[in-house]
Order: structure tokens, then C-alpha cells, then sequence
């Protein structure tokens, strides 16, 4: 077995090496395309919880921020194609009605906070999820011009803590790891216009990189926040799995009975604005977490991962190692105690284990293609591509045909490793424990690289598997100006260790570092 891992390794390294190559060439020899705009408003860089507590106390006005918001977006949108639709009169109207609110109540600062933590502060969600008369397509060219008619469960939570929907952002159709469809086109990563955003929140983080928003509600399935975070540079958080309504996710009614590797997450740029928007998220689940729980790091045990030894998945290169090998060295000086380097055999199955359990909740994703209508053939489909009358990207032709024609793996066999993989690390973990994993071998790719490594994936994947917490957390930029970053993993409703370790980084590395210029003179 060993033998076949090193084959593995040193075909994946040819394979790996001259993709690089051939897409070099075809962007221009690897140069980096990166023309976004400066950004003319600095407040805009600032933190979503920064931006409340400024127009709480009157520092600045809801209508500015949300109208600076609307003009970078009309500035920026048609370079990076992240936002598909929106609703700026109707946010400025809200923005207003904020600041006159605030003129009149006799509600203390504290009060405020602690009601409506984001009071005034624009945000975006992901066009698959639902929010009232907004486009809800799901990259679908057969449900083009449908809107949603009501917010889905996160969507209304957000606008209860305050938050004004500003806009709804670019998604693959359904599944994917670029955010493209044939409704609205490709999303351009704000570092680097030649590179994907991610997927499938790869909008949203796109939108929040560039500073169009502060924040954005995601869901996650396979990576779909942490992907088009670690691409984009950002903080993005998949809580616990089954704490947080799905409901308006998708197709998703929020009754649904199977279980589910799926939950809604967040994105933003600093990691403070990470728990009070999982707290209007949770909702009543949210005495289950520990969120207001101060950790301390010299108490804390350290776990990390390197190789998967996942034949079909490439191995990290030097720089992803070696920020991931930083961070774990600050982290085992910081909190003073032995890090222990972690072997999981389970990881070696890391694609076969989620397609198991995909499987298994998305059974129906032939008829989901079809509206609900019909049911769509992947081999139909496959013949109507060639003659060039498919109306579905080839992604979900390739998933269709995986799905009728590809065994997925025994049920006794990936429920058993499964169930072994989790156990482990409870009892690596415990309830004071994070475990330290890598986000991608490189960083962002061109566009349509994925369908030479598709299994990259997985070094997220595997996490939804385990229902486990993780926070991506960003960790600077690389040689090539592109966002580096890891994953921080705790145990099911540990989610407060998964954020102060992202915390910790980001003092001591900086965390989120902007794609363009902020010009301070345009005050």
C-alpha cells in the first residue's frame, strides 16, 4: 500500500506540474491579473461589528455606510461578477429608518448591542439561499427570473439582529468549486481576476474580500464557506452541524428528516465578527454553544494533520506547508504545551466518505436539476452537451453521470469509518481540544483547474463528514500576493475553541489582508 501511495504521489506531481504549466501559458505565463479598484471609503475595510457600534453611537450613519456599500459594488461588480442581483433603494430606505431610530430611542448603547448587534450594517447571502423577492435561481437556467417569496430562517435572522440585505451573490449550479453557471456567468477572485473566488459561497466571499460588504451569510456542504474563504482570504466559520435551521437553503423546507452534512455559516473579514453573527444564526440553539466562554490558550490541546495520504488528492506545496508549520509552531509556543502531530487512516478515504453521506441526503439531485419537474438524465444530458444544446454546465453533467453510473461506496464500510474517524477524534479532541488542519494545497487556481484536481476538495470535506466545527482562518498572502490560510477543528459544540484560535493567528499573523489600495484621501 505504501508502494501504490508513492506512485500516487509522484503521478499526481507530474499531473499536477504540468497543469500548472499549461495554465500558466494560457493566462499569460502566471502573471498576476489584479486591476480592482481602490477602495474610496476606509470604513469600509473596518469590521461589521466595528461598523455597528459607529453607527450605534452616531460616528456614522447607516445611510453612509450603505450607500458607500452600493457605490463600490456599482464600481467593482462588473470586474469581479460577484453580486446578481439587488435591492439598493429598498437597503437605503432601511438605512434610513436605522438612523431615525436611533434620533428618537431611549434604548442605552449596551442595549442596542445586545438586541440588534448589527443594526445598520449591510450584508449579503448566496443566491441559493432564500431571501424575499430576490432572484432564487441556484445557477438554474430553467428557474431564470424566479424569485424567492419569503426569507429563509438565516436571512430573517440576520435582518432581526439589524443587518439590511443589500444584495444576493453568484453561485455554481448546485455543486461545484467555482462559482459559474449559464444564469449568470463566472465570479472573478478579487486577488486576482485569472482565479476562481471558490464555491459554492464563492460570491459572497468575493463581494466581502473587495469590500462591497462587511459580511455575508454562506452554508456549507463540502467546503462551500471555507473553500471561497481560504481563496479569498477571509475568516469563514461552518458551525456545528444541526444547530441552525436550514430552512430557504435551496430547495430546503427545514423539515426535512435525513440527516445532513449541510448547515449555513458565516463570512467576514475579522474574526470578532464571528460569534455575535453565529448567535443570531443559532438562534434558540444558541445556549448549546459555549460562545462567550473565554479560552485560555495555555489550557488548550493542540492536534495537527499534514498528509491525508489521499491518492487521489495533491499534496500541499512548500508554501502551504510552511504557513501551516508557522502557525502550529506560534500556537505550541503560545499555549506552552507539546503539539501532537495526528495519523487518521479514515483520511485516506476522505472522498469516498463524503460521497457516501452526499448520497445519501441528495438522492433527489436528478429532480432538484429539473425544477422538481423532471427528472434530468446525466447520459441525455451528456449527448445533448456534445451537440451543444445542454443547458447545465458540465460539472453537473460529470455529477449526474457519477451519481447513475459510479457505485458509491458500501454502506457497512463508510459508516463504520466514518463512526471510527469521529470517535478518534472526540477522544484526541475532547472538550478542550482544536485540531489544526490544511485548507488546499496551493492557493486560488485559474479558473477550470478543479477539473484536473477534483478532489482537492476533500482537505474540506471530510470535516462536514464528522458534523465537526471548523473556522478557515487566513494567514497573509503568499509570493504571488494570493490569500494562504488553515483550518482550525474542534469537537461538536466547541465552536468558541475554533475562534479563539482563529483569534490568536490573526493577531499574531494579520489575518485578512486587503486585494487592493485603500486611499484615505478621498475622505
Amino acid at each position: 500500500m505504501s508502494c501504490l501511495l508513492w506512485v500516487s504521489v509522484v503521478m499526481h506531481n507530474i499531473i499536477d506540474t504540468v497543469v500548472d504549466l499549461v495554465f500558466r501559458l494560457i493566462y499569460c505565463s502566471g502573471a498576476r491579473s489584479n486591476k480592482l479598484r481602490p477602495i474610496k471609503h476606509p470604513f469600509l475595510i473596518n469590521s461589521a461589528s466595528s461598523l455597528a457600534a459607529k453607527i450605534r453611537t452616531k460616528q456614522l450613519s447607516s445611510e453612509k455606510l450603505v450607500q458607500a456599500c452600493i457605490d463600490r459594488i456599482v464600481e467593482v461588480n462588473a470586474d469581479l461578477n460577484c453580486v446578481v442581483d439587488s435591492r439598493f433603494q429598498e437597503a437605503l430606505a432601511e438605512a434610513r429608518s436605522v438612523d431615525q431610530f436611533l434620533e428618537s430611542t431611549s434604548l442605552s448603547v449596551d442595549e442596542l448591542e445586545r438586541d440588534k448587534p448589527f443594526l445598520g450594517v449591510p450584508f449579503t447571502c448566496k443566491e441559493s439561499i432564500q431571501a424575499a423577492g430576490m432572484n432564487h435561481t441556484m445557477g438554474l437556467v430553467s428557474r431564470k427570473g424566479t424569485k424567492a417569496s419569503e426569507d429563509s430562517t438565516v436571512v430573517a435572522r440576520v435582518k432581526a439582529g439589524g443587518g439590511i440585505l443589500l444584495a444576493v451573490t453568484n453561485i455554481p449550479e448546485f455543486i461545484w468549486q467555482e462559482s459559474r453557471n449559464n444564469v449568470y456567468g463566472q465570479t472573478n477572485n478579487p486577488y486576482d481576476f485569472h482565479r476562481t473566488a471558490g464555491a459554492s459561497s464563492g460570491g459572497c466571499a468575493a463581494a466581502v474580500a473587495a469590500c462591497l460588504v462587511p459580511m455575508a451569510v454562506g452554508s456549507d456542504t463540502g467546503g462551500s464557506i471555507r473553500m471561497p474563504c481560504y481563496f479569498c482570504g477571509l475568516f469563514g466559520h461552518m458551525p456545528t452541524t444541526g444547530l441552525i435551521s436550514t430552512k430557504g437553503i435551496y430547495f430546503r423546507t427545514g423539515e426535512e428528516t435525513d440527516p445532513t452534512m449541510s448547515t449555513a455559516g458565516t463570512l467576514t473579514r475579522y474574526a470578532e465578527d464571528i460569534s455575535p453573527m453565529l448567535k443570531l444564526l443559532v438562534g434558540e440553539n444558541v445556549d448549546k454553544l459555549k460562545l462567550d466562554t473565554q479560552v485560555d490558550m495555555k489550557q488548550l490541546r493542540l492536534s495537527f494533520v499534514v498528509d491525508f495520504n489521499e491518492m487521489r488528492m495533491s499534496r500541499l506545496n512548500g508554501e502551504t506547508r510552511t504557513v501551516l508549520e508557522k502557525a502550529v509552531s506560534y500556537l505550541e509556543e503560545r499555549c506552552g504545551s507539546k503539539v501532537n502531530k495526528v495519523t487518521l487512516p479514515e483520511l485516506s478515504h476522505s472522498y469516498n466518505l463524503w460521497h457516501y453521506w452526499l448520497e445519501r441526503e441528495w438522492h433527489t439531485l436528478a429532480y432538484e436539476l429539473g425544477n422538481k419537474q423532471y427528472t434530468v438524465s446525466g447520459v441525455r444530458e451528456l449527448v445533448k452537451m456534445v451537440l451543444g444544446r445542454s443547458e447545465f454546465t458540465v460539472p453537473t453533467v460529470l455529477k449526474l453521470l457519477e451519481s447513475s453510473l459510479l457505485p458509491v461506496a458500501p454502506k457497512q464500510w463508510a459508516e463504520d469509518k466514518t463512526a471510527k474517524l469521529r470517535q478518534t477524534l472526540i477522544e484526541e479532541l475532547g472538550d478542550d481540544g482544536v485540531l489544526v488542519l490544511p485548507s488546499f494545497p496551493t492557493t486560488a487556481h485559474q479558473h477550470y483547474v478543479p477539473f484536473f484536481r477534483p478532489f482537492n476538495f476533500c482537505f474540506w470535506a471530510i470535516v462536514n463528514v464528522l458534523h465537526f466545527p471548523a473556522t478557515q482562518v487566513p494567514l497573509g498572502l503568499s509570493r504571488d500576493g494570493l490569500p494562504l490560510g488553515l483550518q482550525v477543528v474542534a469537537t461538536p459544540y466547541n465552536d468558541h475553541l475554533c475562534i479563539a484560535v482563529a483569534q490568536e493567528l490573526e493577531n499574531a499573523f494579520g489575518g485578512y489582508v486587503p486585494p487592493c489600495a485603500v486611499v484615505s484621501y478621498y475622505l
